[in-house]
């Protein structure tokens, strides 16, 4: 069995990918328990949004990013443009969609949105989730 797929990165375009070149490896592994709780001991809590995040794997057209959000607090209205999957981890969570719609999150509860569908996050309690972004090679970001 073959390891190699044409459809994806060369290892050459991958080191160049990013200043962190392990959150681009072949194969990557990690505890979710574990970075989160990384994230919520250091001192990385951002004073202002109440909010952290952790970028767990970069590839130019795929990212993992650990999110942890105190309670009450909200990330304003933004888009991706490629489609995303929200993983609730821990606390609750409510995202605001278009036309007054809401998706409320629980541990354990996933939410996936297409491309470029606007949306707040909000944080009902202290909450960590997994953000999953993946884009059509047609829109994929500088990943420097």
């Amino acid at each position: 069995m073959s390891g190699k797929n044409e459809n994806c990165q060369t290892d050459e375009r991958r080191a160049g990918l990013t200043r962190l070149p392990q959150l681009a490896e072949p194969t990557i592994q990690f505890s979710l328990a574990k970075e989160l709780q990384q994230l919520r001991e250091a001192s990385a809590w951002d004073k202002i949004s109440g909010r952290s995040s952790k970028t767990l794997a970069k590839y130019a057209d795929f990212r993992i990013v650990l999110i942890s959000m105190r309670a009450n607090t909200r990330m304003e209205q933004h888009r991706a443009e490629g489609r995303i999957s929200i993983q609730c981890l821990a606390g609750e969570l409510r995202i605001h969609l278009p036309s007054a719609q809401k998706a409320e999150l629980a541990p354990g509860d996933c939410l996936v949105l297409d491309c470029a569908i606007p949306h707040d996050v909000e944080a009902l309690a202290e909450s960590a989730f997994l953000l999953t972004i993946c884009w059509p090679h047609s829109h994929v970001p500088d990943a420097k």
